[in-house]
């Protein structure tokens, strides 16, 4: 037995309730179960019982067994005074209050179906607990739980939004910065981006967004590029006026080692992508702002179109020249950085400022695309659930890493639905 299945009974009410009655024989009438509490502190906060001819509003605290009270210390926790009600699974000792009035306790009897039905999903060894019982589950279901799993991914990464405005003193335009340019890093990249960004402020960037080749120097200059002594005469220009800007904003730049290019594309390299991040600073003042009035996908696929200065046309690295070829950001590239940067963005600032339709239009950007590509949708795919939008695919890349990996059946629909099937 495990207690978070027993919160579960308690929570959606799948007990006998007829007579229901306390250990010392009380009858009890549940009027609300209260709210579920997953942070220190009781299982379900501010709860009302009715327990004989009186109604209790407090607390209640599951356990498997009573005298779990005292090996969890609860009577030493003053967190705990206001509890009226303890449910259990077995009753083996009468508990108490730091007053010492007895709290009332209930032994909860449910059809043990639920618990074999939790334990054989629980007990999968499988990709997914319900991986050879998903066609039981109706589609309607899926659908609304898909549904409520795409906004709930917005939510996650919302967290992370608020934890940067945080750092930037609340300005939206230097953690728009940071985050876009930690995803153009993609998962390779991601931590030195992020770096390079915080070491240098978007400010500095400002001041000489109409020059490219500044804006250049600045960026490799800072993520270590440009500290060889020997190279090409642009490599030999561009430290050379780093080394000024260096001076100027008295700069300190992050270790060239941090970077990856091993089993990485070359067109992926993170001197090619930090090429394209600058031609994106140069061509694109005030990008947030640009972003917010952004009103359909088609046009975030022209702002973001972007082709490098013109040495990259023949280079994937300083002082190694290639076959000319243009290094312009994909589309594929493109709806990574929508999905993970300017959705959740246009998400975050529409809630924190009441602006409701810029939350609904975050999310049909996200159903205007297509679905992702991975491991992740191809087997969801294979099971028979297929994507028509990244809107989808967010949903179940949700429900895969957070819930199936977890065994989470119980904060799951689909695996409630299984639950309680027969």
């Amino acid at each position: 037995m495990k207690e978070e299945f027993l919160h579960y009974i308690w929570k959606y009410q799948l007990f006998s309730n007829s007579a229901l009655k306390t250990t010392h024989n009380k009858s009890v009438q549940i009027i609300k179960p209260g709210m579920h509490n997953h942070d220190s502190g009781p299982d379900f906060f501010n709860a009302k019982i009715k327990i004989e001819d009186t109604i209790w509003a407090g607390n209640v605290e599951i356990h498997i067994n009573s005298s779990d009270w005292y090996k969890h210390n609860h009577q030493d926790d003053g967190a705990y005074n206001n509890v009226v009600l303890q449910v259990v699974y077995t009753h083996d000792k009468d508990i108490t209050r730091a007053n010492g009035e007895t709290i009332p306790t209930v032994e909860l009897c449910f059809d043990k179906k639920l618990l074999d039905n939790y334990e054989t999903l629980i007990q999968q060894e499988t990709w997914i607990p319900c991986e050879h019982d998903l066609n039981k589950v109706d589609s309607f279901t899926i659908q609304n739980w898909i549904e409520k799993l795409a906004v709930e991914r917005l939510e996650e990464k919302s967290d992370r939004i608020y934890d940067l405005l945080k750092q930037t003193n609340n300005s939206w335009e230097e953690a728009f910065y940071i985050q876009l340019a930690r995803n153009f890093g993609f998962k390779l990249n991601a931590e030195p981006f992020e770096q390079l960004t915080k070491s240098l402020p978007l400010t500095y960037l400002a001041k000489h967004k109409d020059n490219l080749f500044q804006i250049e120097a600045l960026l490799f200059g800072q993520a270590g590029f440009l500290d060889e002594n020997e190279g090409d005469e642009y490599f030999q220009k561009l430290k050379q006026e780093y080394l000024y800007l260096k001076k100027k904003f008295n700069l300190k730049g992050i270790e060239r080692h941090l970077w990856k290019f091993l089993r990485s594309r070359p067109g992926n390299f993170a001197t090619i992508r930090i090429a394209q991040f600058a031609q994106l600073i140069h061509r694109s003042a005030a990008l947030f702002s640009k972003v917010l009035q952004t009103e359909n996908v088609k046009e975030f696929y022209t702002l973001f179109y972007i082709v490098p200065s013109d040495y990259w046309e023949n280079h994937y690295q300083f002082n190694k020249e290639s076959v000319k070829k243009s290094k312009s950001l994909g589309k594929s590239a493109i709806d990574i950085l929508l999905i993970n940067t300017i959705i959740p963005f246009l998400f975050v600032y529409g809630k924190a400022k009441g602006l409701i339709d810029l939350q609904n239009r975050a999310i049909e950007f996200l159903e205007a695309i297509k679905p992702e590509k991975n491991s992740i949708i191809t087997k969801w795919s294979n099971l028979g659930i297929k994507s028509a939008s990244a809107f989808e695919t967010q949903a179940l890349i949700q429900l895969k890493n957070r819930y199936c990996n977890h065994k989470k059946c119980l904060n799951c629909q689909i695996g409630n639905s299984l639950i309680r099937k027969n």
